[in-house]
């Protein structure tokens, strides 16, 4: 074989292994892009503004933290072909089985609320009434959902999460210094010191990059595209580069406020936006575009964990596939957590910012509960097979548990001690 034909065929083999990944990705790039929501947009340019570069080393470690937790809803969800909430109670019985989904739906309902406080904030910058913006988002909404059909909303989802990308150029220019990025950023410290403040942020971090709702939202992901046990390898790839553009998207956050707003006293992106505005009308335009972008795409996710979670537990028919006549508890579920998470919004006195922030913390100390039964799922090896957690599997989950507790614990006793960690 000649060298022009062995070039050939190599191209022809690249080509349709892209061919194959783009017909299974989806799940993995839209559940972790989709929670740089609007908390945590506000969460990275909160920390930005806070602590400079200083915390992007962190956000580093969140990649492969962020990758292991989903990558076992891949393999559970293709092997099973059950969603999340079925599978816990299949697994550990109801009494689990009731205290997961209650805990899904409580912390998915509040997240949904910070999703309308990160969108209404965002379009009032441009002059857009609050009442203008629910009303046009729950529309959007429910045409997307209404299609019918999994790869219309999955296509839909992926231009939404493309658009997240919006935070890249304004970091270019507002031109951060990158010697001090790197030296600041990247060598593993504590600004400021150990104290409550900075415990808050850690968590708050961690809880805007892995949450509950997560783990629930990509395995039902996973069975409603009809993934099998031969795509696991690709739905592993796009979980991987999912993790990758999350924290790349969140560090640039950090750098656009760190360079700008450092010192700045910063509680939600929309005020970011705002101030940004002063220095760079774009930079800020950038911002708050962005944030109304990720609080939708946020809205979009979170909305259908909650509903594919009832329908799989009240054997309900729970797929985009079906239509709302064949399955009309599962868009009802849908549209009442949407329409009712959005009225919030419009109440007047409404503590928003402190509900945007300790949302995500809220999300942290309950995601513990979630990842041991999500591991110990993963260690049945009579349903899994050959895709049972392996003992480093195992192991590094079990480390991930061990520091979010932790995380949890310090922050709490920081709290009822607030003078022993200064």
């Amino acid at each position: 074989m000649n060298p022009l034909s062995k070039l050939y065929y190599r191209i022809r083999k690249i080509w349709k292994a892209i061919r194959l990944y783009l017909i299974i990705a989806g799940p993995g790039i839209v559940v972790m892009v989709a929670d740089n929501d609007a908390g945590g947009i506000t969460t990275y340019a909160a920390t930005g503004a806070k602590y400079g570069y200083g915390l992007i080393w962190f956000l580093l470690i969140l990649i492969p933290v962020a990758y292991y937790v989903q990558e076992m809803t891949v393999r559970l969800g293709a092997v099973t072909k059950r969603g999340h909430a079925e599978a816990i109670f299949d697994g550990f019985g109801a009494f689990w089985g009731w205290f997961s989904l209650v805990d899904l739906m409580i912390l998915d309902w509040l997240t949904l609320v910070t999703e309308f406080i990160g969108m209404t904030a965002a379009m009032s910058i441009f002059g857009v009434a609050p009442w203008v913006t629910v009303l046009a988002v729950c529309l959007l909404m429910g045409v997307i959902v209404l299609h019918g059909r999994y790869w219309t909303w999955e296509k839909i989802a992926l231009v939404f999460c493309a658009l997240n990308l919006i935070y890249i150029p304004g970091a270019f220019i507002v031109n951060p210094s990158v010697h001090d990025i790197l030296h600041e950023g990247l060598v593993p410290n504590f600004p400021g010191g150990f104290n409550g403040q900075l415990f808050f942020f850690l968590m708050a971090n961690i809880g805007t990059t892995i949450a509950p709702w997560m783990l629930f939202f990509q395995q039902s992901a996973v069975v409603d595209k009809g993934m099998l046990e031969k795509d696991i390898p690709w739905g592993r790839f796009d979980t991987l580069l999912g993790s990758v553009i999350t924290v790349v998207v969140a560090i640039f956050i950090v750098i656009v406020t760190g360079t700008v707003l450092r010192g700045v006293d910063i509680d939600s992106a929309s005020q970011a936006a705002e101030h940004l505005m002063e220095t760079s009308h774009w930079v800020g335009a950038f911002m708050a575009v962005g944030l109304f972008n990720a609080g939708l795409l946020g809205a979009i996710c979170i909305s259908l964990a909650s509903s594919w979670a009832f329908g799989e537990i009240f054997g309900w028919a729970h797929s985009l596939n079906t239509n709302i006549r064949e399955a009309p508890w599962f868009y009802a579920s849908y549209f009442f957590t949407l329409i009712t998470a959005g009225l919030v919004v419009l109440i007047p006195g409404a503590p928003l910012v402190v509900i945007t922030l300790f949302v995500q913390v809220v999300a942290v100390t309950l995601l513990p509960a979630a990842l041991v039964f999500l591991i110990l799922l993963l260690n049945d090896k009579q349903t899994m097979g050959e895709y049972c957690n392996t003992a480093r599997q195992n192991l590094i989950g079990g480390i991930i548990v061990a520091a979010i507790i932790v995380l949890s614990s310090l922050y709490g006793v920081s709290v009822l001690f607030p003078n022993l960690f200064q």
